[in-house]
């Protein structure tokens, strides 16, 4: 068997494999689509992901199907997703949390956003409150630094757990603040807002959703939004940097959905733009409002940047604040 042999075979090999993935779009997909999510049937971002998979069984016209595989911090989910075929038909799902701070987190991560996932796009995106009981005497965000200057460690502020968003905005606050907070951890969010209803705590970061009952009945305020604008609904709230704290100051979540690492360029970009046909849809945007969410699809060059970002942008957070989970 000649050399020149092997080469043209080869050659051919690539050729057809290269031909396999270009035709693959055309008919894609020629039966249901799996998404894997971390979140349990019923919290926030899964009926927001069912939202989304319902649109895009029309548009694709296949079945999108969501599998809950809830628990160890995601990894049961993200290890399904890691080993399943690369071929457009299994997707993951996950936020900004798993993707920005878990790697910073864990010594022995067992999976890598970006060696193991390719990007598909972002789904929606929200930003958090900072949540203050009714009787608070603060009336702005400077208020609350002017405290924390006064008195270190005498103003607290809760969080749903070590290393949930709320623990991690307190920490990036007192950091843009150069103040020191003392950080009260409970089990459940909900047992978290009525303790800052009652004033066991000073603050926290929530959102309508989340501290919707405690809101709702007029026993908590917000003092601000953690957002580069004021929300559509909450025009009364003004932004951080409006009442008198640090210029540039969010936080917020995004989830998104990922594919095994390989999968064809061209799937890819068919559920790119099927998910973001889905999300321009009036009736997604409406139901999206209701949870203060905002439809966020980009580019997944623009995603993998925005992946970037995140783990960027918590690194110096956790690692300042010592925090691991393993």
């Amino acid at each position: 068997m000649s050399k020149s042999w092997m080469s043209r075979m080869l050659a051919a090999g690539v050729l057809a494999s290269s031909s396999v993935a270009a035709a693959a779009a055309p008919g894609y997909p020629v039966r249901p689509v799996k998404i894997v999510t971390p979140f349990a049937v019923g919290q926030g971002p899964d009926v927001l992901l069912r939202i989304v998979a319902e649109k895009l069984t029309a548009t694709l016209g296949q079945q999108v199907i969501v599998e809950n595989r809830p628990g160890a911090s995601g990894f049961l989910a993200f290890e399904a997703g890691r080993r399943a075929a690369p071929d457009g038909y299994t997707l993951v799902h996950m936020d900004s949390y798993h993707v920005g701070t878990q790697p910073h987190l864990f010594a022995r991560l067992p999976y890598d956003v970006r060696k193991d996932f390719d990007p598909v796009t972002p789904l929606v995106r929200n930003y958090f409150f900072v949540v203050v009981p009714a009787g608070s005497t603060w009336r702005t965000i400077g208020d609350l630094i002017a405290a924390a200057r006064t008195k270190p460690g005498g103003v607290s502020y809760g969080s749903w757990g070590v290393a949930s968003p709320a623990h991690l905005g307190g920490l990036l606050l007192a950091a843009a603040t150069g103040t020191d907070m003392m950080h009260v951890p409970y089990k459940e969010s909900a047992q978290l807002f009525q303790s800052v209803a009652v004033g066991d705590v000073s603050w926290t970061l929530g959102t309508p959703v989340s501290a919707g009952p405690v809101y709702q009945s007029g026993k908590v305020r917000f003092l601000a939004v953690a957002a580069p604008r004021r929300l559509p609904g909450y025009a009364e709230v003004p932004t951080v940097a409006q009442a008198g704290g640090p210029a540039g100051f969010e936080v917020g979540g995004w989830n998104g959905l990922f594919v095994p690492k390989g999968t064809p360029a061209e799937l890819v970009l068919r559920l790119n733009e099927g998910i973001a046909a889905a999300l321009e849809a009036p009736d997604v945007r409406q139901k999206l409002a209701t949870f203060t969410y905002e439809a966020y699809a980009m580019s997944p060059r623009d995603m993998a940047r925005l992946v970037d970002e995140e783990i960027a942008k918590w690194g110096p957070i956790i690692k300042g604040a010592d925090i691991r989970l393993d």
